[in-house]
């Protein structure tokens, strides 16, 4: 009765937003379109989007800035979500907002490695930063080396495990990006007894040990398959963590002698076990349709749990990342079966 007395407020409020999530007929809509300004058009009628494209021209939106809305759609609906919620649901909305802080800080870096203006203008999330970031997004948006970003960011947790990188000679835009990654997903696991209770801490923990293994699944074998990597180094890049995947199989297979024994021991994995056509081929293109599957079906089984919560906040970043692919596709005129490969991908 507690839990169903403190949530119901909130999963009203996330049944109402899931009603306005886009499904595979938008996007087949999307994609059949001739060009992007009649893709915006399309988004305009949508009521998770209506509201940020209003007043503005289709024709005259170019590609940054139609992301960087899309983007405030998630931080908007993220926002949504933490005014509904009580003191406990915030703990848990605060960790997971450093997945935010992180793509924000890789922005920076993306920019920085690629010479292009280093001065970005990302003004239209500075009241949503204001109200939930310890970043000073004006100040690392205007580093211009990576040098400088990481002493713009003195006095926030991403410093120390940044300033470790100067132990690298000549550390590359992977590096800095691992680190980030490396960091919040650690972050994530060490304080989800902090954030969550019984049954949610219990969904939190399969849902991040399964996206952690599965991660860790898919950076092994792009280590082996395509950059040939040492032991030590594929080491560097896996998450410290083990959910369903023991140490021993993870140490057996960054240690596989080739491809073909490194696909007979995923065969073994207990997500090959599960999941049917799990494999070293399709493990990457199966990652969001498993992390699908794990959190709807938490969802529905425990409605008034952090699970809602957590499920809505991935797929709504699914569907940017998504609606990101298919105005790609509609740009490049790829055909709509093929732009809705990848969209299915994403």
């Amino acid at each position: 009765m507690k839990g169903l007395l403190s949530y119901s407020g909130l999963t009203t409020k996330i049944r109402a937003m899931q009603g306005h999530l886009l499904n595979d007929r938008n996007f087949r809509e999307i994609v059949e379109l001739p060009d992007v300004p009649s893709a915006v058009s399309y988004l305009k009628q949508q009521p998770s989007y209506a509201e940020l494209f209003q007043g503005l021209e289709e024709t005259e939106l170019h590609r940054g800035q139609i992301e960087q809305l899309l983007h405030l759609a998630v931080y908007r609906d993220f926002s949504k979500l933490y005014r509904f919620s009580n003191l406990e649901q915030r703990k848990f909305l605060s960790s997971y907002f450093k997945r935010y802080e992180v793509a924000i800080l890789k922005e920076c870096l993306n920019k920085i490695f690629d010479h292009r203006d280093v001065s970005l203008n990302l003004s239209i999330y500075q009241d949503f930063f204001n109200r939930h970031s310890q970043l000073d997004l004006a100040l690392v948006t205007s580093s211009s080396s990576p040098e400088e970003l990481i002493s713009n960011l003195k006095g926030t947790e991403y410093y120390d495990p940044l300033m470790h990188l100067g132990t690298i000679e000549h550390p590359t835009l992977f590096d800095y990006e691992m680190t980030l990654d490396l960091y919040y997903f650690c972050h994530l696991w060490k304080q989800r007894e902090k954030i969550a209770r019984k049954k949610d801490l219990e969904e939190l923990t399969k849902a991040w040990g399964s996206k952690f293994d599965m991660l860790n699944l898919q950076w092994i074998y792009r280590s082996k398959q395509y950059y040939h990597m040492t032991a030590a180094d594929i080491y560097a890049l896996i998450i410290p963590v083990h959910y369903r995947l023991s140490q021993a199989e993870v140490q057996a297979l960054v240690k596989a002698e080739d491809m073909e024994a490194f696909r007979q021991l995923i065969g073994k994995t207990y997500y090959a076990k599960h999941f049917e056509a799990f494999s070293a081929e399709t493990m990457e293109a199966m990652y969001a349709q498993i992390m699908k599957h794990i959190l709807s079906t938490a969802s529905r089984s425990n409605p008034y749990s952090l699970a809602t919560v957590y499920s809505y906040l991935y797929h709504k970043d699914h569907e940017i990342n998504r609606l990101i692919i298919a105005l790609e596709c509609v740009r490049y005129s790829i055909s709509p079966d093929e732009a809705m490969q990848y969209v299915a991908k994403t």
